[in-house]
């Protein structure tokens, strides 16, 4: 696997090169196991990208989006290109855009985005109508649909009650808010969503339900609701295949509610789905720790001496290789050999790469990556305890 990947400097120079341990790198937590491909605390796992947060909303000035969201509207008329009428797509929306403001056309019908996504979070600001008319579910009604499905409730509960899985922020039909966080009619409320869709296999069968959590006005509402179908007006709904990707609709209820600064970010994939956040399926984390241990060794092969064996050391516990194996064991070897002769201040020149090459040795002989011990490690563990550099 490895065949000509690197040439070792003779053992002398390994000698006097200097590494540090670095500590939460290599060699450190629990490695790779069955269903999970990272050791806990790897450094090898990729780094979060970078996102800049935007500026939060008031009531007066809507805030700005994240560095990768993706805008749906912002305020401007272009943004209303973003979206089409729901009946009669051909047809332009009919909602009204002003100072900023998407604002219903009581009577239009819905609205929906061009852009089709699937899990993802979602950020929607609203307002109901100032002046108060009506009352229970014809107050301020209007709701967000994820995926054309999903129904967060938008309505004016000030003051208002109505049937609790019809609340604003409710699941609608399926689950009641946790808590009525709302302004008073005509301020701006803030939902901040995760929508995690439901997953189907290929036959049909269900893998993960879906989930949804909201926040309004800061406040958490909805905490991880089990989507239970999706929901819907009076009849319960129940569990059917749902398609990976589909609109945000915007729904015309007869009330002339406000929006702004609408946006979303795509979420990684679940690993029920094939993503490499947390557990995944042997198969895949296999194939997964495979990929890592290349990279590792591709990256060994650049370096030299002492660093070179113990990045190939630290392959070995995503993927046991019998010459990456082997490679380690002779270069270990001569390393030991060479020190063998040492005392005083010539071992203490090499400490750190004793204690280094005894802790590769220890932690793959110690949570079984390997099957027989490195012949060093307990010589590499004398020298240690002798010069008590193990208090």
């Amino acid at each position: 696997m490895i065949n000509n990947l690197m040439t070792f400097r003779p053992a002398l120079l390994l000698l006097f090169v200097s590494t540090p341990v670095l500590h939460g790198q290599a060699f450190y937590g629990d490695p790779p196991d069955a269903t999970h491909p990272w050791a806990v605390h790897d450094m090898n796992r990729p780094q979060p990208p970078l996102v800049t947060p935007g500026t939060p909303s008031t009531q007066d000035k809507p805030g700005t989006p994240p560095s990768d969201a993706i805008v749906l509207f912002d305020g401007t008329e272009a943004s209303l290109k973003n979206w089409e009428a729901d009946k009669d797509p051909a047809e332009p929306s009919q909602w009204i855009v002003k100072d900023g403001i998407l604002q219903c056309a009581p009577g239009s019908g819905y609205i929906r985005t061009k852009e089709q996504f699937g899990d993802c979070q979602l950020h929607v600001e609203w307002a109901a109508p100032e002046k108060v008319e009506g009352s229970g579910q014809g107050r301020g009604n209007s709701g967000v649909f994820l995926m054309g499905k999903v129904e967060v409730q938008i309505l004016d509960n000030y003051e208002n009650p109505t049937y609790p899985d019809g609340f604003a922020s409710s699941v609608y039909g399926v689950n009641p808010p946790m808590a009525n966080a709302l302004h008073a009619p005509g301020q701006w409320q803030t939902y901040d969503i995760i929508f995690r869709r439901p997953v189907f296999d290929g036959n049909g069968t269900e893998l993960d339900p879906g989930r949804l959590t909201v926040t309004v006005n800061g406040v958490v509402t909805q905490d991880s609701t089990v989507l239970e179908g999706g929901g819907g007006h009076r009849k319960r709904s129940v569990s059917v295949a749902w398609p990976e990707v589909g609109p945000l609709k915007l729904q015309d209820h007869g009330n002339p509610v406000r929006y702004r600064n609408i946006w979303y970010r795509p979420l990684a994939k679940r690993a029920v789905e094939g993503g490499t956040d947390g557990r995944l399926s042997t198969e895949a984390t296999t194939a997964k720790r495979q990929q890592i241990a290349v990279k590792i060794r591709e990256d060994a092969a650049t370096k030299s001496g002492f660093d070179a064996t113990l990045r190939l050391m630290e392959s070995l516990y995503y993927m046991v290789d019998a010459e990456t194996l082997a490679q380690t064991q002779k270069t270990a070897a001569e390393f030991f050999t060479a020190i063998s002769g040492f005392s005083g201040a010539e071992l203490d020149a090499k400490k750190d790469q004793i204690k280094g090459l005894h802790n590769a040795m220890n932690y793959l002989s110690k949570h079984q990556v390997i099957t027989t011990p490195y012949a060093e490690e307990a010589g590499l563990k004398k020298i240690i305890e002798d010069k008590g550099w193990d208090k």
